[in-house]
């Protein structure tokens, strides 16, 4: 349930964008913000098993990290997750800290709302589920220090991100390269802020008809644009290593233009 590419982790000072701190107002809404700040935690919980999520939940911008079995901080597989999400959870307002373990894990369509990650353990957020009528939304939040993925897209549907600041990361969303059952996904990015390093914005396997639409995506720091925004992979439901499989805009799986990529 891997992608292709770990890159190591790459330390780097932090610089967000999309939501400010707790970026919910009072009517509920979500107001994007130029150079927003890295929120402050109202306090800090260990989490030394994971939680499971269902409804929705507010945390109020408290900090979750790993402790015990979840606080190894390694990037070893098959860790379990700070938060589990049952199908149709909503989870606002929350920080997860370091040890981040497996991050969140969303069982079927869920929403992030304002979620942050300090320093990204295996992945930030892993989408599961078979139905290719499930939707996962993150809107609004950042992620930094992932040394290999941001999202990791296992399931079928549609993957929603807007209003995201991502920072130091190997690829910012993956369709996953080599899981044992695969999907046709679509991964739909609007207003993402990815500042160097990073590898790849997107990731998607052509074969099983996957498609990316990026719009308003910005890249900071990127002065030789080695950033790729969209990466085709071969992918398979071996466990091989996905092979690649060009880059670039094509108006079926890669659907951008240069417009809806700007570099600062």
């Amino acid at each position: 349930m891997t992608s292709s590419i770990r890159p190591r982790a790459l330390t780097g000072a932090v610089t967000t964008f999309g939501l400010a701190v707790g970026m919910l107002m009072a009517s509920g809404t979500l107001s994007p913000a130029d150079a927003a700040t890295w929120p402050t935690a109202s306090g800090s919980k260990a989490v030394t098993s994971t939680i499971s999520v269902s409804g929705t939940k507010d945390y109020a911008m408290l900090r979750l990290y790993g402790s015990g079995d979840l606080g190894t901080g390694s990037q070893d597989e098959d860790q379990g997750p700070i938060l589990e999400l049952a199908p149709g959870a909503v989870v606002k307002n929350v920080i997860i800290g370091s040890p981040a373990a497996d991050g969140i894990h969303c069982l079927g369509a869920c929403t992030l709302q304002n979620v942050w990650w300090e320093d990204v353990g295996e992945d930030a957020a892993t989408f599961l589920g078979s139905s290719s009528s499930n939707v996962y939304t993150v809107n609004g939040g950042g992620a930094k220090e992932a040394s290999d993925k941001v999202f990791q897209f296992n399931g079928a549907g549609t993957l929603n991100v807007s209003n995201f600041a991502a920072q130091t990361f190997g690829t910012f969303v993956r369709s996953c390269g080599n899981c044992k059952t695969q999907y046709k996904r679509t991964i739909n990015l609007n207003t993402i802020e990815a500042t160097y390093k990073g590898s790849r914005i997107v990731g998607i396997n052509t074969n099983y008809g996957d498609s990316t639409t990026l719009k308003a995506i910005t890249i900071v720091g990127d002065t030789s644009k080695k950033m790729i925004p969209c990466q085709k992979y071969i992918g398979n439901n071996t466990g091989a290593e996905p092979t690649t499989n060009g880059t670039g805009a094509d108006g079926t799986y890669c659907k951008y233009a240069s417009s809806d990529i700007t570099y600062k």
